[in-house]
């Protein structure tokens, strides 16, 4: 599991990271809400734990603005000293799905973490739906016109990615960071299974729906969206 957590505070920054990483996570950090947004908008989380008041954009404009404009659903856990009722219904209006008041201890956040990751698995939907294409999240069965397709283990997390943003571009970069993180292989290595999943996907069937958009990234659906 991936973490992005946005702290401006250095120790509790510290304290946070160190903890989590040793609980297995993976995770990213920003100090200011300028930073924390554009790694949140460019890169793939599984949650985002995020400071109330952070310099640059605070906490709620940065919550609010991912939900609004950027249409993200990564789970958000929002950090605060505030503690009154008004601040706490402020961080959830904002789009946050929990609020822990500081000075917290690091084994409550990991249970909060772990918390709201599965009430978030557990409202999304289990069957993913593009043209005639079909993918069981539960069993990971994937079928197009009920025709079975057989994927390899990054073809399934490609396919996973690609219909939950279709009709969306996701661009490469995010798809590197989704399979690899820091270690994608090399340049070509996404080409390659993107050129595997498509065989799959297309190659027996009358309509493309993997398309390539050139200099930027691939999208899943029934038009490939070039201008005409």
């Amino acid at each position: 599991m991936r973490i992005l957590v946005i702290e401006d505070n250095r120790d509790i920054l510290a304290n946070v990271l160190d903890y989590l990483q040793l609980k297995g996570y993976g995770v990213d950090c920003a100090q200011d809400g300028l930073t924390g947004l554009h790694l949140a908008t460019t890169q793939h989380y599984d949650l985002i734990v995020l400071d109330l008041m952070l310099p640059g954009m605070d906490g709620l404009q940065l919550c609010s603005r991912l939900r609004q404009e950027a249409r993200k659903d990564t789970p958000i856990i929002m950090l605060t000293a505030r503690d009154t009722l008004d601040d706490r219904l402020a961080g959830l209006k904002s789009g946050a799905d929990d609020y822990l008041v500081k000075p917290f201890a690091l084994s409550e956040l990991v249970a909060r973490i772990e918390a709201v990751v599965r009430r978030s698995h557990g409202g999304r939907k289990s069957r993913l739906q593009v043209s005639d294409l079909s993918y069981d999240l539960d069993t990971l069965e994937a079928t197009r016109s009920s025709q079975a397709l057989k994927l390899n283990p990054i073809g399934h997390k490609l396919l996973g990615i690609l219909m939950r943003k279709s009709p969306a571009v996701v661009r490469r970069e995010v798809l590197e960071e989704a399979l690899w993180g820091d270690n994608c292989p090399d340049s070509d290595s996404l080409r390659s299974h993107i050129h595997q999943l498509r065989q799959v996907l297309d190659k027996p069937f009358a309509r493309p729906l993997l398309h390539t958009i050139h200099g930027v990234g691939y999208r899943l659906a029934e038009r490939d969206g070039s201008p005409a």
